[in-house]
């Protein structure tokens, strides 16, 4: 089995045209056409009410443990310190 080969029947390009594309593209020269334009934001919003950043410095140390705890929960960062944040307002009957 050659997995070149076979990715080349998947996907309908060669090595080669990968290489030339990326060379253009390299160079800034981009091949094809746009198939859509974008007139807003990428996504939809995630809350239904306005939003306002809310922002602390906390010790590097701190902060890689939070990244590691909000992995081990499938989270990211922001939503890992949202949820303990709700938990919170929630258990003093604020939220």
């Amino acid at each position: 089995m050659d997995a070149s080969k076979d990715l080349e029947a998947m996907f309908g390009i060669t090595s080669e045209r990968i290489a030339e594309i990326d060379e253009d593209a390299s160079k800034g020269v981009l091949q094809g056409h746009a198939v859509k334009i974008v007139t807003g934001p990428g996504r939809p919003p995630l809350f239904d009410g306005p939003m306002q950043q809310v922002a602390f410095k906390e010790q590097r140390a701190m902060v890689q443990a939070m990244d590691e705890r909000a992995a081990q929960l499938g989270m990211g960062r922001s939503d890992y310190l949202r949820q303990l944040v709700k938990n919170d307002l929630q258990c003093a009957g604020m939220a």
